[in-house]
């Protein structure tokens, strides 16, 4: 039990230090978000989704986003770039990353523990569940890039 506390307490300063990061840079890119190369790096899709998620419930949205995929560095560099106050931010910061740390330190190490034991056990049976695992993360990659449509990049190599 005290190594599930101590993994969550390394994991709850993480995700403070690396979401509030987040949330300091748009802070300070401001008006620019939306040419700045972090921006770049977060799908269209994704981008507005938390813009609007943000605009609409602030502070609720931020403190939920830690327990997506993705969806997490957009909502928080949002908040920033909003200028959400601190005072409606910084509660959902350590609300969320309390979720997120105690999630991972208990589901996350769990299940690390059992594909070791797996792999330590039955190495084919640990090599197929982690070929199984990328296999199904490519898979919705791919699926949420053919959903998002084409791209501007695409089209524009398309006209050439």
């Amino acid at each position: 039990m005290d190594k599930v506390v101590l993994t969550a307490a390394g994991l709850y300063v993480i995700v403070l230090l690396r979401a509030g990061g987040t949330f300091a840079v748009g802070w300070l890119a401001g008006a620019g978000v939306r040419r700045s190369r972090l921006a770049e790096r977060i799908s269209p899709a994704t981008f507005r989704s938390a813009e609007r998620a943000i605009q609409r419930w602030g502070a609720p949205v931020v403190a939920i986003s830690f327990l997506t995929v993705g969806f997490q560095t957009a909502a928080n560099f949002l908040a920033g770039s909003m200028r959400m106050p601190l005072s409606r931010y910084l509660p959902a910061l350590f609300v969320g990353g309390a979720g997120w740390a105690l999630v991972y330190a208990t589901a996350g190490i769990g299940a690390l523990k059992l594909l070791a034991r797996l792999f330590a056990e039955q190495t084919a049976l640990g090599v197929a569940a982690v070929i199984a695992l990328l296999l199904a993360v490519c898979g919705v990659m791919v699926y949420r890039r053919r959903k998002a449509g084409p791209t501007n990049h695409d089209t524009a190599a398309d006209e050439s």
